[in-house]
């Protein structure tokens, strides 16, 4: 059990450590997986970090959140782009019923700061589920998308700001052992977490059925 763990450890790092070589399209490729089809609990956040605690000499880190931000709206984007079509109907297929109905009632009457506060947070907060509830009952794609990108904005300013501040104690945490067995934890969360994701997505693109203009909003 011991040595799965130790593999599975180095190839999680083999992964992270594939999106931190390519740096700024690291990010933006992360950012658009984690915001879409794929369960990547703290991915961003986790290479962000690492990047801009190995660059601190330079002015780099801004451009690192600007690609962070972007990513996440491309990845919302493609979300938005199929939830559109599925409309309320196809929504009970990723979020229970239950859940829908509290989120309806905070997105009917603030759609826009309800996404936005939901960047702010953190997993396990249903990021995603705001997200396509918003889609799903053609809330405004303009509104979607602007929220999506100044609050991951700020969300990764803060966490650039904090690489900044704490520097090379950042990365010895992120070079230490006991990273391998919180990577590892990541790692399972996000092959169960991808499997069961982009099993619905399939499932539910293959009943996808285009909407009359008049019925969608951008």
């Amino acid at each position: 059990m011991h040595i799965a763990m130790l593999l599975a450890g180095s190839w999680a790092y083999s992964i992270f450590n594939f999106f931190r070589r390519l740096g700024v399209f690291g990010l933006f490729m992360m950012g658009i997986l984690d915001s879409s089809f794929l369960f990547l609990p703290f991915g961003n956040d986790l290479l962000l970090i690492a990047l801009v605690s190995s660059r601190q000499e330079s002015l780099i880190w801004v451009l690192y959140v600007i690609m962070s931000a972007l990513g996440s709206v491309v990845g919302v984007l493609l979300v938005d782009s199929l939830m559109r079509k599925l409309g309320e109907k196809g929504l009970e297929t990723f979020v229970k019923p239950k859940k829908i109905e509290r989120l309806k009632a905070k997105l009917e009457k603030h759609a826009g700061w309800a996404v936005f506060i939901s960047t702010l947070i953190p997993p396990p907060f249903p990021f995603t589920a705001v997200v396509m509830t918003a889609s799903a009952l053609q809330t405004s794609r303009t509104k979607i998308l602007s929220a999506v990108f100044f609050g991951r904005l700020l969300r990764f300013t803060a966490e650039a700001l904090l690489a900044l501040y704490l520097g090379h104690r950042l990365i010895a945490y992120l070079n230490a052992e006991v990273l391998d067995y919180v990577i590892y934890l990541l790692l399972s969360i996000f092959i169960v977490g991808s499997i069961f994701s982009v099993s619905k997505w399939l499932r539910s693109s293959r009943g996808v059925s285009p909407m009359r203009p008049s019925e969608a909003t951008d």
